[in-house]
């Protein structure tokens, strides 16, 4: 698994070597647009509307608009001062339950392993952190932006999840009729409840499926596969071999995520 950030868990004065892996990837149909004549992709260019000439790079400057077409305009040396440099540690600051984290707050998933000199100490702050039912509330630098984090550990392994700081969550009072008080019947509550009940089951991932996408792959790799459909721009004719072998793998493994019909499933009646 490719390793997107090294450093080390800094817990007290214990440090953990550790690495970081993405623990989720988009699996979404990706479309490019293409010169209906030649089926060439389009390229994009940098234009300024006033000045109706393509701008290049060395021209372009970056500026906040605080006002419509006001802007502050930065400097590189401006950002570069108040930019961190990458940091090779994640401070543990805080143990809380994760029960006190609304999922609102959650970003991004990050696998953490260890390193082959640390999977004693790895092991230690997992198992302490299971013992005590905590999870860690750590910071770190990614990306050159301070980051907060919190650590859990799930099947016997740490995992980090980013937060989103306080003041990125929007309150839920900005919501129409968020507080509202709507009387609710008693005999109405008993049958959505009991219905809830009904159909609570445990959480099987296995069983959800992304049936567009499904249904795009089929789609796309019959076209592919059809005399004539597979447009490919000269040059580009020996990556239809790749492009077929990624389709009927990604196929073979929608289909393998399928969730076998079993009676446990089914819906108990009332």
């Amino acid at each position: 698994m490719h390793t997107v950030w090294k450093g080390s868990i800094s817990f007290g004065l214990v440090n953990v070597p550790i690495r970081l892996h993405s623990a989720t990837e988009s699996k979404d149909v990706k479309f490019r647009y293409l010169h209906r004549a030649c089926n060439t992709p389009i390229e994009y260019h940098k234009v300024c509307p006033t000045c109706h000439e393509e701008v290049p790079a060395a021209d372009i400057v970056r500026g906040v608009e605080y006002a419509p077409n006001q802007f502050v305009i930065l400097s590189e040396d401006e950002l570069a001062a108040v930019s961190h440099r990458r940091s090779d540690t994640i401070d543990i600051v805080d143990f809380v339950e994760l029960s006190d984290i609304d999922p609102v707050f959650f970003d991004r998933t990050y696998y953490v392993s260890a390193e082959s000199a640390s999977v004693r100490a790895y092991r230690l702050l997992a198992r302490a952190m299971e013992e005590t039912n905590k999870i860690a509330i750590a910071k770190t630098i990614l990306r050159s932006a301070q980051t907060l984090a919190c650590l859990r550990v799930s099947n016997g392994m740490l995992v980090m999840e980013t937060l989103f700081w306080p003041d990125e969550v929007r309150p839920v009072e900005e919501l129409p009729f968020a507080n509202s008080d709507a009387p609710v019947a008693e005999n109405e509550l008993a049958v959505a409840t009991q219905l809830v009940r009904q159909l609570s089951t445990p959480f099987t991932p296995e069983k959800y499926r992304d049936e567009r996408r499904e249904t795009l792959l089929s789609i796309i790799s019959n076209k592919a596969q059809e005399s004539g459909e597979a447009k490919v721009v000269a040059g580009n004719k020996d990556n239809i071999v790749d492009l077929m072998q990624t389709l009927q793998k990604s196929l073979e493994m929608t289909s393998s995520q399928k969730a076998p019909t079993s009676k446990k499933g089914k819906r108990k009646s009332s």
